[in-house]
């Protein structure tokens, strides 16, 4: 499951004048599911069944 839209991700990238390799969306995905994960972890050990901004 694609966390991260892509073409928002390039069109960024592009605004900076800069070029973006292929497979930076696909490592992208995999930072933010692993930070979504940890999110997950916290708010679970804390008890609650809210992610809140502080568990990143």
């Amino acid at each position: 499951m694609a966390l991260v839209v892509a073409s928002q991700v390039k069109e960024q990238i592009k605004k900076a004048e800069m070029q973006c390799a292929g497979e930076f969306c696909d490592a992208l995905d995999k930072k933010v599911e692993a930070l979504v994960n940890d999110a997950l972890s916290r708010a679970k050990s804390n008890d609650r069944k809210t992610v809140r901004a502080g568990d990143l």
